[in-house]
């Protein structure tokens, strides 16, 4: 365990940015926190979480995979990629920490998605401890301790000190560059705010919410319950739960002519768009119901079912703040599995 003073932390900032390019929570004109390039005079921010997940490091809303181009009958294919840089991801929280490995069960399975593996090896992940989980917050849910996240490093701060902790070799590594700004310590005071970060969970509004309904095997149980028709119903389809949620990886492809050439590239897509997966025949999910069960049975059942018992949702309620209508996984949870208890 190393630590440095919280009024030295910017000096930590620019020895890591000297190594790679490091990013951090930045507080916009709106107030809230969005990931940022850092340099001199950026402040990192104190918001519990980003409005938009760190997955977009590694899986961008929008990039190209290759281009063709034609002559004649000759087709020409061009990799577009460059050489992924290093970079580092300061400031997640363990919520989203844990949505890695839901991703990397997508991605890094056979067949490996290279961009996705490409950006994940030089990334380095620097996790901070939640001092104050929200009411919004349900992590624990689904067995994340806010108080002791994972990643390369897990950091801790306090009102005066932010303490490290490598976990990985690439911790290591990232923590032996600051090692000049940093000492050693004990773990007591880590420890003490340990303490204070599970208290507060044992308050929140959600803490007694549980997967104990859910899990592999449970299609039959829940497919056809009614209580898709009323939870549906007053759901727009905008997709906001899909494009803020840390695990949803569902994503189109598409060529696009620029006049010179075709650009293949691919882009979000969402379970809750009346388009998604439709094919020459049509969609084979009509109906908003269809695609409204489709998102919460593949969070809460599907996956789990293929994954070892892991569930694709890892409690981060960013869900809950930002859908309009205020219809959610927990509300789904309650309604679905509470009637099936």
């Amino acid at each position: 365990m190393r630590k440095c003073s919280l009024n030295s932390i910017n000096s930590v900032f620019a020895e890591i940015a000297k190594a790679a390019t490091l990013y951090l929570p930045v507080d916009g004109k709106d107030g809230s926190a969005v990931y940022t390039k850092w340099e001199e005079g950026k402040v990192w921010s104190n918001a519990l979480n980003t409005v938009r997940s760190p997955k977009d490091f590694f899986f961008p809303q929008t990039e190209n995979l290759m281009a063709f181009k034609t002559a004649g009958k000759n087709i020409e294919i061009i990799d577009t990629r460059s050489e992924s840089e290093d970079f580092v991801i300061f400031g997640v929280r363990a919520c989203d920490v844990k949505s890695f490995e839901i991703l990397d069960r997508v991605f890094l399975s056979e067949p490996v998605d290279t961009f996705y593996a490409a950006r994940r090896a030089h990334g380095v992940i620097v996790s901070v401890a939640c001092t104050k989980p929200s009411e919004t917050c349900f992590c624990g849910t689904f067995g994340i301790n806010p108080a002791e996240p994972a990643g390369d490093i897990s950091a801790w701060k306090t009102e005066t000190e932010v303490f490290f902790r490598a976990n990985t070799e690439k911790g290591v590594a990232l923590l032996s560059k600051i090692e000049g700004l940093t000492e050693e310590c004990t773990d007591e005071a880590v420890d003490a705010q340990k303490e204070k970060i599970s208290a507060i969970m044992k308050k929140l509004p959600l803490k007694d919410v549980t997967t104990d309904a859910f899990g592999g095997g449970k299609t039959m149980d829940y497919f056809n319950s009614p209580a898709w028709d009323e939870l549906s119903q007053s759901c727009l389809g905008c997709g906001t739960c899909t494009f803020v949620c840390p695990t949803c990886q569902c994503y189109d492809i598409k060529d696009f002519n620029t006049g010179k050439g075709v650009i293949r590239y691919r882009c979000w897509d969402s379970c809750m768009y009346s388009e998604f997966t439709r094919m020459a025949h049509g969609n084979n999910r009509l109906s908003q119901k269809e695609r409204f069960r489709q998102r919460f049975m593949h969070k809460l059942v599907y996956y789990p079912e293929n994954n070892d018992g892991l569930f694709s949702c890892v409690g981060c309620g960013r869900c809950l703040a930002k859908c309009p209508i205020s219809m959610n996984i927990v509300k789904v949870m309650k309604k679905i599995g509470g009637e099936n208890k």
